[in-house]
């Protein structure tokens, strides 16, 4: 993943943001990478939040709230179409993660800026919203549901999880995201809920571009509303930071 550089540093920086480009990764290796670089925030050996972004695989994640009744299909078919179930510990019910989604990862002290999950849930909802204008999209909350609409579509869904105050789990939005993977699944929990991508309500042909922008329009979006500077590292050098 490809962030633009010197596209930042409008609004008040009050600290850094380290964010951290991964690709293609599996869910299993990236939610270990997240618990690793969790547990240091936790213990202050990396001093600054981060902002993973990831695309996954096809993967189907049951957060703490998941019902069986929200999994339409048996684990088997979904294996022979070679998608991944994982049980995890996030908050929020059943979703799916899969190429041409934006999946991002912010683990954040929350001691550092305000202990209230709620308002961080729609801090993050406003970085989503912040980033979709900025690709030309007007977006908006359901006072119902965590997550982002455009036009009544659910274009972003998200869920957490806290330990000690440090968040993971996060976002995955949709960019070019093939939505039939949706009907396997009722998204979030959410009957009836209508699913969309960037692409789709943009009507762009080249999705790899308008993947490009959106990466660029997220760590704005991020930056601007939490008041901080991102700066591109990679995880290697997180490490290194957390085994100092």
């Amino acid at each position: 993943m490809g962030v633009a550089q010197g596209a930042y540093g409008r609004g008040c920086v009050s600290s850094d943001l380290a964010v951290v480009g991964i690709g293609r990764m599996g869910y299993a290796e990236a939610l270990e990478l997240q618990r690793r670089l969790a547990h240091a925030r936790i213990a202050k050996r990396v001093p600054t939040d981060m902002l993973l972004l990831v695309e996954h695989p096809p993967v189907v994640t049951l957060g703490r709230s998941a019902q069986e009744r929200h999994l339409i299909t048996a684990p088997d078919v979904l294996a022979a179409r070679g998608i991944e179930v994982h049980e995890i510990e996030r908050g929020g019910d059943v979703t799916f993660h899969g190429p041409g989604q934006l999946v991002g990862y912010p683990i954040y002290d929350l001691t550092e800026h305000k202990k209230d999950l709620h308002w961080f849930l729609r801090q993050i909802e406003g970085s989503l919203i912040a980033a979709l204008a900025t690709l030309g999209l007007q977006a908006e909350r359901d006072a119902r549901f965590t997550g982002v609409w455009t036009e009544r579509r659910k274009i972003a869904s998200i869920g957490i999880h806290v330990k000690q105050w440090v968040t993971w789990h996060g976002f995955a939005l949709n960019v070019s995201t093939d939505l039939t993977y949706f009907d396997l699944i009722v998204p979030c929990g959410i009957d009836g809920v209508v699913m969309t991508t960037i692409t789709r309500e943009l009507g762009a042909r080249t999705p790899r571009d308008v993947w490009a922008r959106a990466i660029d329009a997220v760590v704005l979006g991020f930056a601007e509303t939490f008041a901080q500077q991102p700066r591109m590292v990679t995880a290697e050098a997180l490490l290194d930071e957390r085994e100092a």
